[in-house]
């Protein structure tokens, strides 16, 4: 499993994961954005920095599958 990680990872820092790097780039920044959004309002809202992150992140690592549903892997 490790293993597993360590060559993907591998793959993604060299360019070679994805078959349109461009588009999956562009989502990940998209799923960031989100993120900072969503942290910044739940800030703002009055949320201490702790709950505001975990609620960031929780609704960033929701919407990965919604924003990588259609990328092609070599």
């Amino acid at each position: 499993m490790l293993e597993m990680v360590r060559s993907s990872a591998s793959l993604f820092f060299q360019g070679k994961l994805f078959a349109e790097p461009l588009k999956a780039y562009t989502q990940l920044a998209l799923g960031i954005l989100i993120a900072a959004i969503v942290l910044v309002a739940a800030r703002e809202g009055g949320l201490a920095l702790v709950p505001a992150a975990a609620l960031a992140g929780f609704i960033a690592g929701a919407l990965q599958p919604y924003l990588f549903r259609n990328l092609r892997y070599r």
